[in-house]
């Protein structure tokens, strides 16, 4: 399928009936206002927020429009920018945590309007769909770890640590020298041992799991999955511990902990960027799939359990 001049192929859904749903069509070209930039899609990230928006899940929290192009996360080159916009030209690298204040022109599309406070350069040396896979979840990760205060010293609890959050938090933890434990099922210890974070098994014996790599406890917690891990945290908290909860709002509550929901943050953006360009971050990409398979990489995304990041590519 090609797409007609002045329209552009993007993957869609008529009606929150979930990934299933999904299909390729043709729309037109977005326009872009003053503050904007018009991006030529390279790649976009795939996060589990994606698919929970295909049921549904953020109409109470964010108004939503269909036909609805899902996506948050891109990555590509500068077509045009905005008379506001400074600093970019066209066939400018960018990526982009592309969150706007309605839902419904996503990123799984071949054109994306990019609102300016959410771009950042990408380095030379960093390939767009390895670009693509950092703004949501690498942002989240670290807007986690300032919630919970880690810094050097620091023995850090990571729940879920293999998947795309999980696997920037541990890595960005260890940058802070903390210590960082970090729950997987076994076939992911391996991989968790490379990122710098010690394994440890989730499940029933996830406390006494955690208690014999921290007899005293863990000062901050970063919680990704809620449920009964979180449950499990309350066990295995040093005094004065910390937890930072991208799943459960409770937590404020429960433990004078942090709820963080993710904002676009160019600076903070450009950091991780950089980082990855440095070699200290690590981007683990489970799949890639084209753009006509976009609705196969959701489907994934929802039946859990991917290490690392799953991609879109155009």
């Amino acid at each position: 399928m090609r797409a007609a001049e002045g329209r552009v192929r993007a993957a869609v859904i008529r009606s929150f009936d979930g990934p299933g749903a999904v299909e390729l069509t043709e729309l037109d070209a977005p326009g872009i206002g003053p503050d904007d930039v018009l991006v030529k899609t390279a790649a976009a990230g795939v996060n589990p927020v994606d698919w929970k928006i295909l049921y549904g899940g953020m109409r109470g929290a964010v108004p939503n429009h269909l036909p609805l192009v899902p996506g948050w996360d891109v990555a590509g080159t500068v077509l045009a920018a905005g008379p506001a916009i400074e600093g970019l030209a066209p066939g400018d690298r960018v990526a982009a945590y592309a969150r706007k204040d309605h839902i419904q022109a996503g990123t799984f599309a071949e054109q994306v309007s990019v609102p300016g406070r959410a771009w950042a350069k990408v380095p030379d040396d960093v390939p767009l769909d390895v670009a693509a896979g950092v703004p949501l979840a690498g942002m989240t990760a670290d807007m986690l770890l300032d919630a919970a205060r880690v810094a050097d010293g620091d023995t850090v609890l990571v729940h879920a640590a293999a998947g795309g959050v999980g696997s920037f938090a541990v890595q960005l933890a260890r940058l802070r020298g903390a210590l960082v434990l970090g729950t997987a099922s076994a076939r992911n210890h391996e991989y968790l041992s490379d990122l710098g974070a010690v394994p440890v098994e989730y499940g029933e014996g996830l406390v006494g799991n955690v208690r014999r790599e921290a007899p005293d406890g863990v000062d901050a917690v970063i919680d990704l999955v809620g449920g009964d891990a979180l449950d499990a945290s309350a066990e295995v908290l040093a005094d004065g511990a910390r937890v930072a909860s991208v799943v459960d709002p409770g937590v404020r509550e429960r433990f004078g902990g942090r709820y963080v929901y993710v904002r676009p943050d160019r600076a903070r953006l450009s950091r991780l960027l950089d980082q990855v360009a440095h070699g200290e971050l690590r981007v683990e990409i489970a799949e890639r799939f084209p753009l006509d398979r976009a609705r196969d990489a959701l489907l994934t995304s929802e039946r859990g359990h991917v290490r690392g990041k799953l991609v879109v590519t155009v």
